[in-house]
């Protein structure tokens, strides 16, 4: 499949848990940097409005493939430095909405 693919991961993070789940989160993003076919990636706090997700990030790269790729070096790369996002997620409560997204042709 061609043609550019976003990973969007929309989270619910309480106040308390703030502080380690960005650290994980600068980590993580450190490590889809150095991946091939990466282009850019952007992590938004919600200053305003109603929603009910706080913190979202968005990872741009050139098409599905290579984010398959990444997601394995990533997935390795946890597991050696002993981090369990799953775990992470539910010792400190935080709700989370993964998905994966295309451009819309005009």
């Amino acid at each position: 499949m061609s043609g550019a693919f976003f990973r969007v991961d929309k989270f619910i993070v309480p106040a308390a848990a703030r502080e380690e789940f960005l650290v994980k989160v600068m980590m993580t993003h450190k490590l889809l940097e150095a991946q091939d076919g990466f282009i850019d990636h952007r992590v938004l706090e919600q200053v305003a409005g109603p929603g009910e997700f706080n913190f979202v990030t968005i990872a741009e790269w050139e098409n599905t493939e290579v984010v398959e790729r990444a997601r394995a070096a990533v997935a390795a790369a946890h597991k050696a430095a002993n981090f369990d996002p799953q775990e992470m997620f539910a010792r400190l409560g935080i709700h989370a909405d993964i998905a994966g997204y295309k451009p819309v042709a005009a």
